[in-house]
């Protein structure tokens, strides 16, 4: 088959071990993101199966149109980037494993460095000494610190240990049955919504965005955190209601926002105010960016080409389009 891979902006898959389970195929990768459909409908014309690369290339009706030989997309998690509808009137098999198991411990660590990087101002620090500046405030201690989970699920778990092993107290917030499992579990669950975020010294976002969670986090639920509090978010920008956090930043609650997504990506724009905000530390999305994750979930997607070249396609979204 003719295989495309996009959005592999450091030419990383070539050099992991999974990439070997597209021996034998044609494959080309894309090293750099192109937004318009037509022009990228021109640079994978020919392609039988199209590989994303998570969410940075939008699976639209448009490109569709222009891309008739098409017959498989593989990609892994959720798909709110992929119009389903269209693939499978375009006959356009779409498979992804939403399944995986196991937690994203990248995401995780990069939570963990994030919540480390706020309370001891690193970002600042390092940006001090490297101009003579030497040190340029004082950071605060994680033992003793109460943190904050929004979202009962495995990344969320994994930061909740690595919390633990700093000594830091931890509480849940959830759905109801998120809260439901946490109580379950024997794990400690906020009397109330508005405890949670003003009771938290650092607040960390992990949650699926989908139309219900979409803003979940609203204005009013920051003006409860505290003017040194933290909020943390490696999961997704619009779990923030628009405009929010930019707002609460402004208003001083939380101190602190701690992110690695964004509205709009890629962020570009240094002058971006929510970016350019003096107490915002950012990252350019690499909550899952190292070669152990990429190994990990690249397998699963090239695993699903493998199945569909075999004839024995795995992880279908729209099976009625399959013929064998």
């Amino acid at each position: 088959m003719k295989i495309h891979i996009l959005d592999d902006w450091f030419d990383t898959l070539r050099g992991l071990p999974c990439f070997d389970l597209l021996s034998g195929h044609d494959v080309t990768v894309w090293t750099d993101h192109e937004p318009d459909p037509v022009k990228l409908a021109g640079r994978v014309k020919d392609a039988d199966c199209v590989v994303l690369f998570r969410e940075r290339t939008k699976v639209t009706r448009a490109l569709l149109d222009h891309l008739p030989n098409l017959r498989l997309i593989s990609q892994r998690g959720a798909y709110p980037h992929v119009d389903v509808e269209a693939c499978t009137n375009a006959g356009v098999l779409l498979c992804s494993n939403k399944g995986a198991d196991g937690a994203n411990y990248a995401a995780a660590e990069l939570t963990f460095a994030l919540i480390l990087s706020a309370m001891r101002q690193l970002p600042q620090q390092m940006a001090s000494a490297k101009a003579g500046g030497w040190q340029m405030g004082v950071g605060r201690t994680l033992r003793g610190r109460r943190l904050g989970l929004y979202g009962y699920g495995r990344i969320g778990r994994a930061v909740a240990d690595y919390a633990r092993a700093f000594g830091m107290d931890v509480v849940w917030w959830a759905s109801e049955e998120g809260r439901a499992r946490a109580t379950a579990d024997g794990q400690e669950v906020a009397p109330s919504r508005a405890a949670f975020f003003a009771d938290s010294d650092v607040v960390s976002l992990h949650l699926r965005l989908n139309a219900q969670t979409r803003g979940i986090v609203t204005a009013e639920d920051l003006a409860h955190m505290g003017p040194k509090s933290v909020l943390v978010n490696t999961s997704r920008a619009g779990l923030i209601a628009p405009g929010a956090l930019l707002d609460g930043l402004n208003a001083g609650r939380p101190g602190v926002a701690a992110v690695d997504v964004f509205d709009s990506e890629p962020l570009r724009d240094a002058a971006d105010p929510l970016l350019a905000h003096p107490n915002l530390i950012a990252t350019p999305h690499i909550g899952f960016v190292t070669e152990d994750e990429f190994d990990k979930q690249f397998a699963d997607i090239f695993e699903q080409v493998k199945a569909y070249a075999d004839g024995a396609p795995i992880h279908m979204i729209n099976p009625s389009v399959y013929v064998p």
